[in-house]
């Protein structure tokens, strides 16, 4: 049978930074090939790429992963009923997250000092759920809907007695499993406790690795104070920071197959049936490419963008291409690692899909920047960003459509 998986390959250089550490404070590293690299964790470039679709898609299109979905809920519900007390808004919020999901959505019990716990919970803290929830916005506006609908103004026992009502409680369960976001329909969603929500993943995101052996350095730092006099000697902070910098492989897979039953078909009459995959698609294939996990941007300023990217559209199953690194890359003769990394690329890649007798018939794209990536031009036709992105998502749209 037939399977539509888009591969994304990517070479992307970072100077000194640090942009995802462990709990010490130093930056991520793993052993390949018997040396240590560099890591950026699949969970933080999955976090940048989400925060990257807030420019590439509506709200609408979207969902929220929080504990605080209570408080979420509730504002959407006093926003359909203006002159409802807040406080009763988020109570109808709490019952309807717990008839829906199955959940425990309860006031967290914090620790603190002098009671200060206690005090909160006595305010009228808002409850929580114990893990993170993650809701579209569509789901949320149905339960906000159905909230106002079945509150009759008689207090709080009468909306629970409503939701217990097999209709009411049917409607609940429906609103959270129907209409999902382009970001869970993508990254999948787990509900603990009922497990018949939960979402698979149409999307694999694999840890991020350099090409390279890398060592992490580390900066010692001073800061002055101020308002020192000339004879007062000596900084007013002094402290260090771990750093590496790398020639980075990353690499992400897109089961479109999946992410179109999970999304379903366009909603409006002028759409087309492999809409809403295409456009997250799209998006996906932009924000991947284009984002870059925050940490310590403040103190390395390690904006870059990647020097290759290689998109192939497949018909089998995922294939990635980090076999051609296993042996580290050497220094080139003129320093860096890109050029080096790119022949690898432009020898492994067709010796590997010959091998295994990948279907001439898989389409692929490179994006190249300079003249390290010299070596990756005959694997795919030549693009730009933008050129990529619209020829992408009209394959996805016509492999989707016509099986071809």
């Amino acid at each position: 049978m037939s399977r539509t998986i888009l591969d994304i390959h990517i070479l992307q250089t970072v100077p000194p930074s640090n942009l995802n550490r462990d709990d010490t404070g130093t930056p991520k590293s793993a052993l390949y090939g018997g040396v240590r690299r560099a890591r950026v964790s699949s969970q933080a470039w999955k976090r940048a790429t989400r925060k990257a679709f807030n420019d590439l898609l509506p709200p609408s299109e979207l969902g929220v992963r929080t504990k605080k979905v209570a408080e979420v809920l509730a504002e959407r519900i006093t926003a359909l009923a203006l002159a409802m007390d807040p406080a009763h808004a988020v109570d109808l919020a709490a019952e309807m997250l717990r008839t829906a999901t199955g959940s425990k959505i309860e006031v967290p019990k914090r620790k603190a000092k002098d009671d200060q716990a206690e005090a909160q919970e006595a305010n009228g803290a808002a409850p929580e759920s114990s893990y993170l929830m993650f809701l579209s916005t569509c789901q949320l506006d149905a339960l906000a809907a159905l909230a106002v609908e079945l509150d009759t103004g008689d207090g709080l026992k009468s909306f629970q007695a409503a939701l217990k009502k097999k209709e009411n409680k049917a409607a609940a369960q429906q609103a959270v499993d129907t209409r999902h976001s382009v970001d869970i329909a993508l990254f999948g969603r787990m509900v603990a406790d009922s497990t018949d929500l939960n979402v698979e993943a149409a999307t694999q995101v694999a840890h991020a690795i350099s090409v390279h052996k890398s060592e992490i350095e580390s900066d010692y730092y001073t800061a002055v104070d101020d308002k020192n006099k000339e004879s007062e000697m000596g900084a007013g902070m002094i402290g260090s920071i771990d750093f590496n910098s790398a020639t980075l492989y990353r690499y992400a897979a897109v089961d479109v197959d999946e992410l179109h039953r999970t999304l379903g078909t366009g909603l409006r009459t002028d759409e087309a049936p492999s809409t809403p995959a295409q456009k997250a698609v799209g998006a996906f294939l932009e924000g991947f490419i284009t984002s870059l996990p925050t940490g310590k941007i403040n103190t390395f300023g390690n904006h870059t963008l990647p020097s290759a990217v290689i998109v192939k559209l497949r018909t089998r199953r995922p294939v990635s291409f980090v076999g051609a690194f296993e042996q580290p890359v050497s220094q080139g003769a003129n320093g860096g690692f890109l050029e080096e990394a790119c022949e690898r690329l432009g020898s492994y890649v067709p010796q590997l899909e010959k091998a295994f007798g990948v279907p001439d018939g898989e389409r692929s794209w490179v994006l190249r920047v300079g003249g390290e990536t010299q070596a990756l031009k005959d694997l795919g036709t030549s693009v730009t960003l933008a050129e990529l992105v619209k020829d992408v998502e009209a394959a996805v749209a016509r492999r989707l459509e016509t099986g071809v």
